[in-house]
Formats: C-alpha cells, structure tokens, sequence
C-alpha cells in the first residue's frame, strides 16, 4: 500500500496548518497515512559551525529518510512574518544538508492557511517558487484564508472550498 506522508511547517501544538493537512488526508482512498510532528524531529539551529563540529543530527536523518518513504507528501505551510517557520526552515534547511534536493521528486499537495485573509499567500508563493529547485514535485496546492471563519467542527464550511481542496487531494491521488 502505499504512503502518504502529512505534516505542518509549524511546531504549534494547536497548529491549524496541521488540522488543514489531517483534514486534507481524511479525502484520501486505500492508502496509508502517516502523520508527522515537527516537534518529533527537535533539532539544533541549522549552522556551518554546528554541521561541522557535530554532524548531521539523527533526527535530520530520520525526518528525511520518512519523507523519502513516502509515494505522496501533503504539507501545509505556517506563515511566520511572511515566510517559513522557523523550525520549518530549521529542518528545511537541515534535510539539504543531507540531500540537496531533499524533496526526491514525490508528488506533494502543498498548502497554507492563516487566521487572516490572504491565507498564507506569502509563505505558499515562497515554497511553490522555491521548492522545484529542491526536487519539489507541487502537483497540487491550495490555501485557506481566514481559518476560524471557514474551519468548523473539523471541516471546512464551505462548500466550495471543500470541494476545491478534494479536487487538490484527487490529484495528489491520481499522482502517486
């Protein structure tokens, strides 16, 4: 059977960004799903002195040994000041280290969501602009703005935007 793996770019315990990606995968058919927690993969701040001095972490090693397990990925983006978490980047930063294009290709369901308006337009432009020079695969993506108003009781409200992010799953789906 085949593996998706699903996490957020965000260390929140209450991180909305994984609600969206948990809820994203629950559209998914006859594979299995794997959710990772950033907080699993706890990491030093990415640095030439550290690298040199210590290597590369373990925990570097197993997040991107889990992602290169996977047929499919479905990532949803926190948006830190218009760009990438810091712990995101952090294990970003250290997976390139190991493989430089980290992504491996796998078809990827790439998303964002915020309490705002914009949806994490900014961090999702950064990563579609910048992922494919990593091995990013974006089959799909898709955002969802102001989370509060339209995430209710573990699904999205509206229908239209539900029906939009099953179309993005169905690809990923048909991608693997």
């Amino acid at each position: 059977m085949k593996k998706i793996v699903v996490f957020a770019g965000s260390n929140s315990k209450k991180s909305i960004n994984k609600e969206l990606a948990v809820y994203a995968s629950s559209f998914l058919k006859s594979v299995e799903i794997e959710i990772l927690d950033l907080n699993d993969f706890e990491l030093p701040m990415y640095g030439m002195d550290e690298e040199t001095e210590n290597g590369i972490p373990k925990k570097a090693i197993e997040f991107l040994e889990t992602v290169h397990s996977a047929a499919g990925i479905i990532l949803s983006l926190a948006e830190h000041n218009g760009n990438f978490s810091a712990v995101f980047k952090n294990i970003y930063d250290w997976s390139s280290r190991i493989e430089p294009k980290l992504w491996n290709n796998i078809p990827m369901l790439l998303m964002a969501t915020s309490p705002g308006g914009r949806g994490g337009a900014s961090v999702l432009s950064a990563a579609k602009s910048g992922f494919p020079h990593m091995g990013g695969n974006i089959v799909a993506d898709f955002s969802l703005s102001s989370f509060y108003d339209n995430f209710k009781n573990g699904t999205i409200a509206d229908e239209t935007l539900n029906g939009a992010l099953e179309k993005a799953v169905s690809i990923l789906e048909k991608s693997i």
